[in-house]
């Protein structure tokens, strides 16, 4: 997927359901400002954020993503029995093993599914709904559902203000079938694990398990080098954007929608400018539940379908990056 045009499908695919969900609980900057040395002008001005979300204490994020697949099916008009296999992207899953997909896909009454996870941060989604498509394009399956859900309030220092204001809880899910018009027109997809560190969790795996020694000192929370990140974003999502447009031998105004990953509102204006993308052409909702990761892009297009704002044949231009780190750009056209 990542060097070559997509091949010729057998079938077509589709996005036939489309849900999400935010947990109740609102943290506004007002409230961060209680315990952090920062303000409301100040985290607006650097991330466009207002507001985020974060889940209760007694919920995991198969909770989350089970709320946000039950919409999905009931917008498509599904039982979960009639999902063939279930993808779940996360950096939080609800144990390190085992997925947290089977749980979920349990959950809803499909025991004995397929299910499994994707662990590839803010990029999930773009790679989940690659992956769908091309098995169902396939023949492998007739419908998938790829579900975006992060509970990242459990991995963030909550003193540290360059981490703490950005991140926030939710889950969107979208139900891929197969379909007579194929509205799955490319991708491209990069990763580059050379610094892991510019964005991750130090203590958290084989490499440095978590021991006291690391949770004294506080390794067990997100890590991030802000302004590496910030200029990998915007320089990664532009070229992935551009590469997967020129594949399908199409360009920038041809999109009727761009639907960037809700990094920061610095980000996706950056990116959208470099790529000619006017104002009223790109979805956000970063204002109102931060950095979701692998949920944010599945959450916009589902709050844009409850704003029917998607007609029939739109162009989407899906992009997102994050740790790994990893990118990703998907061409969707839309099918009402």
């Amino acid at each position: 997927m990542n060097g070559r045009s997509p091949a010729p499908a057998l079938f077509g695919a589709r996005i036939a359901g489309i849900g999400h969900y935010a947990p109740e609980h609102i943290v506004s900057n007002a409230d961060l400002e209680k315990t952090l040395d920062t303000s409301d002008e100040w985290i607006v001005t650097r991330t466009g954020m207002r507001e985020r979300r974060h889940a209760s204490a007694d919920m995991a994020v198969s909770d989350l993503a089970i709320r946000a697949a039950e919409q999905a099916l009931k917008r498509g008009g599904y039982h979960a029995t009639d999902i063939d296999c279930f993808i779940l992207a996360t950096v939080t899953p609800d144990f390190a093993f085992p997925a947290t997909a089977c749980i979920v896909a349990s959950h809803l009454g499909a025991t004995g599914k397929p299910a499994f996870d994707m662990e590839i941060a803010c990029s999930g989604f773009i790679y989940g709904l690659s992956l769908a498509a091309g098995m169902i394009r396939s023949g492998v399956f007739t419908r998938m559902m790829v579900i975006g859900a992060e509970k990242l309030s459990g991995i963030m220092n909550m003193e540290d203000r360059a981490t703490a204001i950005l991140f926030g809880d939710g889950a969107g899910a979208a139900i891929v079938e197969r379909s007579e018009q194929d509205s799955f027109l490319g991708c491209e997809l990069g990763a580059d694990g050379s610094t892991p560190e510019t964005l991750y969790i130090p203590a958290s795996g084989s490499r440095k398990p978590i021991t006291a020694a690391a949770l004294a000192a506080g390794e067990q929370y997100i890590h991030m080098q802000g302004r590496e990140i910030f200029k990998s974003a915007v320089t990664r999502m532009v070229n992935s954007a551009l590469v997967a447009l020129d594949r399908a031998q199409l360009t920038p105004s041809d999109v009727r929608w761009f639907v960037p990953h809700q990094a920061n509102k610095r980000i996706i204006d950056a990116t959208a400018r470099q790529l000619a993308m006017p104002p009223e052409r790109v979805l956000m909702n970063v204002d109102r539940y931060g950095n979701t990761s692998s949920a944010s892009i599945p959450m916009v297009m589902s709050e844009a379908v409850d704003r029917n704002l998607f007609a029939d044949g739109d162009l989407l231009l899906l992009s997102g990056f994050g740790g790994g780190l990893s990118w990703g750009s998907v061409l969707w056209r839309w099918a009402a």
